[in-house]
């Protein structure tokens, strides 16, 4: 029988200190993975097709980051400052 598990980025990451709901961290580690801006400060993934970074689903796992206890700063960049400049340019 051929070997179904897969590797997710979140099982290689390290737990910051301060997180206490391990599970809703590395999910959300895994939504912000597939999200990452690419070169052109686009979302990289297909889902978002093409949409200025950060998109919804990053947004919402740098939210989740944060409530799983994580001290408010998450590997991908402050999302409130990336929030408020995208906020800025759209108004």
């Amino acid at each position: 029988m051929p070997e179904t598990n897969r590797t997710r980025s979140s099982q290689d990451a390290v737990l910051p200190r301060g997180v206490t709901d391990a599970l809703l961290w590395r999910a959300a580690y895994d939504v912000a993975a597939a999200h990452r801006p690419d070169a052109a400060g686009r979302c990289s993934s297909l889902l978002c097709a093409g949409r200025p970074a950060p998109c919804e689903p990053m947004e919402a796992a740098l939210r989740a980051m944060r409530m799983a206890g994580d001290a408010g700063r998450a590997e991908y960049g402050e999302p409130d400052a990336r929030v408020a400049a995208r906020r800025r340019r759209a108004a």
